[in-house]
């Protein structure tokens, strides 16, 4: 897959696209009720097959939320689920999607729970907002792409282990 784009239809803020281009490493969050939030990775940069987007290396990414920069800064990706986070931060706010199963990633705004994720990295997104959490329209852009550059979920730490055992097993 080069590229795809996926019409969403978000319980929320109603239709938007989410554009994902693996070769280049863009993503591309936008719809009439939302702000365009564009994710890019820098020419150049060789491309992880396993993200998305091509690479958690916050320099070489840009990200912006209707025109303006905000810092993206993904985590390393190692053993535990929460080392496949990634922070945005952008006027004022903290944005945080991490895993918390093998499918799926939960997005917090300063700390409070918004909603969950599931996008296996082929540019479908899938929301379910909490009914208690009223996110605005950039959360829910931010969400979207995120979880469309990134992917979400995560194995345990225990199961990447026992890989780990059984591949040193002849």
């Amino acid at each position: 897959m080069t590229v795809a784009e996926t019409l969403v239809e978000d319980s929320l803020f109603g239709p938007l696209t989410v554009r994902l281009d693996t070769e280049r490493g863009d993503v591309v969050v936008e719809g009439e009720a939302i702000p365009r939030i564009s994710l890019s990775r820098a020419a150049g940069t060789e491309a992880d097959d396993h993200i998305p987007v091509g690479t958690r290396d916050g320099g070489r990414l840009t990200l912006t939320v209707d025109g303006e920069e905000a810092g993206v800064h993904p985590a390393k990706g190692r053993l535990t689920r929460g080392s496949y986070r990634v922070d945005v931060r952008h006027a004022g706010r903290m944005w945080r999607l991490v895993p918390d199963s093998i499918p799926g990633s939960r997005f917090l705004r300063d700390g409070r729970q918004l909603g969950d994720f599931d996008s296996e990295g082929n540019g479908r997104v899938c929301a379910e907002w909490r009914e208690d959490a009223e996110p605005d329209a950039t959360d829910v852009a931010v969400g979207y792409a995120l979880a469309a550059a990134f992917g979400t979920g995560a194995q345990p730490m225990w199961m990447l282990v026992a890989d780990a055992v059984g591949d040193l097993i002849p």
